[in-house]
């Protein structure tokens, strides 16, 4: 089942992209910026990959970490 978690996160990933490219377009006020990371990481203990996505509207800023 290791497939279907990869492709759950990977939809998530996409949903929440396009909802800050929606919002970011600022039709309805002042725009949002998104912010988008990636990471891959190779140490003694093997691979690793992360990433996050993140929303700053003023002062204001979210950011999720994967």
């Amino acid at each position: 089942m290791e497939g279907a978690g990869v492709m759950r996160i990977l939809r998530v990933i996409l949903l929440v992209s396009a909802g800050a490219a929606l919002a970011g377009c600022g039709a309805d006020g002042e725009p949002i910026h998104p912010t988008m990371s990636a990471n891959v990481g190779v140490g003694s203990g093997g691979t690793y990959v992360g990433g996050g996505v993140g929303l700053q509207r003023g002062g204001l800023g979210v950011y999720l970490g994967l």
